[in-house]
């Protein structure tokens, strides 16, 4: 996988990322420390990551999450109908100690007002669930531009191979198990809409070359992880 440009940017300051290209933005924690510690971690960053794709919600996502089911279900219908997103999610995936996203922005500043929104959100619940204080991602986060066809499909095997190629599931079976990446969803295992299939899939145009796309490079991708320490910082 090549990568053309890769820019560090923080998420309060002007960042030069364009509306309407793609980007893969990714980030870790403070230290590498753990911060998806269980089931429940990750399921609040995917309803986090879902949440504030759509441009002025109107609310915080820690109201919502507090509304009564009736409401909560009935704001987030509301939102899907009448909401506007500032990013498209084409690829995501969370590890134990960092994210994957593939964005493309459709809003001027999304991907920034979209990561420090996922962030920020996400940091005040695990301190609060962990009685600890401080940061726990990254000031800086990375971000890549894609350039090319090629280079997006690429990069979205590249995001869909972490949990198999960091060792965190032992077998590419075990990829259609692993609920917090969009893998699942370009499988149609789920279907809740929560990411935008068309930019990739109009490449790979069915599920079985998607599926055989990604699965195809899953050794070499496994070597490149051996010194992904050269290059990741």
């Amino acid at each position: 996988m090549e990568y053309l440009c890769i820019i560090k940017v923080m998420p309060y300051r002007k960042i030069p990322i364009v509306t309407e290209e793609i980007y893969h933005i990714f980030n870790r924690s403070v230290a590498s420390q753990p911060i998806f510690l269980d089931k429940w971690d990750y399921k609040r960053a995917l309803e986090v990551m879902q949440f504030y794709c759509f441009q002025n919600p109107g609310i915080r996502y820690s109201y919502y999450n507090r509304l009564q089911t009736d409401l909560k279900t009935s704001f987030w219908n509301d939102l899907i109908k009448h909401g506007k997103k500032q990013v498209m999610l084409l690829t995501f995936c969370f590890m134990f100690n960092h994210f994957h996203f593939l964005l493309k922005e459709l809003e001027e500043n999304g991907i920034k007002t979209f990561i420090s929104n996922f962030q920020n959100s996400y940091a005040k619940y695990f301190n609060t669930k962990t009685e600890r204080k401080g940061a726990v991602f990254l000031s800086m986060f990375k971000g890549v531009r894609i350039a090319t066809d090629e280079q997006l499909i690429h990069v979205s095997r590249y995001i869909h191979l972490n949990p198999l190629t960091s060792y965190v599931i032992k077998n590419t079976n075990d990829l259609e198990t692993y609920q917090w990446s969009s893998y699942v969803d370009y499988l149609g295992i789920r279907n809740k809409g929560i990411v935008d299939k068309e930019l990739v899939m109009g490449l790979l145009k069915t599920t079985q070359k998607f599926k055989n796309f990604t699965l195809d490079q899953k050794d070499y991708q496994r070597e490149l992880e051996k010194i992904k320490h050269l290059s990741f910082d």
